[in-house]
């Protein structure tokens, strides 16, 4: 395997990979749905716990992580807790928002005082450490990547805040899932494509 190819094995890994956004994602799936068929919120919430709880079933039996499927159950809850407080199905992507509002923060903060948190976390994976920060043009590439994901949290609130003080769950909960994933691989492979253009890796001793 080239070295490019490894560490995009090692990029897909430190976002999660392919199980990790099952875990955490589909969830949210069942709850649009259960809603939209059932109109209960209560029964939403339900199904949306149950299948998060039978996915960490599942990968305890075939011994995989649970690290994602316990991230999905306790952010299951947190939105669960938001949505049963105020009887309010939209309230349930309260916890989505401040996400990526605190996500988008760190993001923009760490690159204004020159830490990409893309180069905090994939340094030490790809073997260099923060000797990046040594290195202009690695630096440069990390800072570059950093900045799609800032635009992509930051433009999660822009379109769904507005949309949940209007109230409208359905369309909150389908803009939502919109811009979950399909937005999230779109990213993520942006930051590849601008990853991959670094100067080699050096390994740090």
């Amino acid at each position: 395997m080239s070295e490019h190819n490894q560490d995009k094995e090692t990029v897909i890994k430190a976002l999660g990979g392919k199980k990790g956004l099952i875990d955490s994602g589909l969830p949210a799936v069942i709850f649009l749905v259960t809603f939209n068929l059932r109109n209960n919120l209560r029964e939403a919430i339900i199904a949306a716990l149950s299948l998060s709880i039978f996915l960490a079933i599942l990968r305890l039996a075939k011994k995989d992580t649970i690290q994602h499927s316990v991230s999905g159950i306790l952010g299951v809850l947190l939105c669960a807790y938001f949505a049963n407080r105020s009887g309010n199905a939209s309230d349930f992507y309260i916890p989505k928002l401040l996400t990526n509002l605190a996500y988008g923060t760190a993001y923009l903060v760490a690159n204004l005082v020159g830490w990409p948190l893309l180069g905090i976390v994939l340094g030490p994976l790809l073997g260099e450490n923060f000797e990046w920060r040594k290195n202009p043009a690695r630096k440069k590439v990390y800072t570059r990547a950093s900045w799609i994901w800032v635009a992509m949290f930051f433009s999660r609130i822009a379109v769904q805040y507005p949309i949940y003080r209007s109230g409208n769950v359905n369309l909150l909960g389908t803009v939502n899932l919109a811009m979950g994933y399909p937005l999230f691989f779109a990213t993520a492979y942006a930051s590849w494509l601008v990853i991959k253009t670094a100067p080699p890796v050096i390994k740090s001793s």
